[in-house]
């Protein structure tokens, strides 16, 4: 198995290219362990129930236009889909895709920053489906 270095992730939000603005992101995925224990068992037994899908993304921040603010501001409040590949050569099985639809905006900061740090802001996709793809 090769190991990978994150230096070319490819992030689209509501089909917008934000790529050039990433330096960091998180695909969260698990699913609710639903217990179903019975009397006459001798142990814990477990479930799937409902997944939580949810993508963090911190972006370099952008005013202009089609860019990081522009993008998002419209998207509080709302669902969108989010694409996110390891790098951005082709979808395969050494760069599979992973998208998050249907998924919630639920706050933004805008402007967060100290005197002389960079501008960036941190976004957090919540909630709707995750599917991964090789083709």
């Amino acid at each position: 198995m090769a190991q990978i270095v994150l230096t070319d992730v490819d992030v689209e939000v509501n089909s917008v290219d934000l790529s050039d603005h990433v330096t960091s992101v998180t695909i969260n995925f698990d699913v609710d362990a639903v217990e179903i224990t019975a009397m006459g068992d001798e142990a814990h037994k477990f479930t799937g129930g409902l997944t939580n899908a949810s993508a963090t993304i911190e972006f370099q921040q952008d005013f202009g236009s089609s860019s990081v603010d522009d993008t998002i501001n419209g998207l509080v409040g709302t669902t969108t889909t989010v694409a996110i590949l390891p790098t951005s050569d082709a979808v395969g099985a050494t760069n599979p895709s992973y998208t998050l639809t249907n998924t919630f905006v639920a706050s933004y900061q805008p402007i967060d920053g100290s005197v002389g740090d960079l501008s960036t802001t941190s976004v957090e996709f919540t909630g709707g489906t995750l599917t991964r793809a090789t083709t």
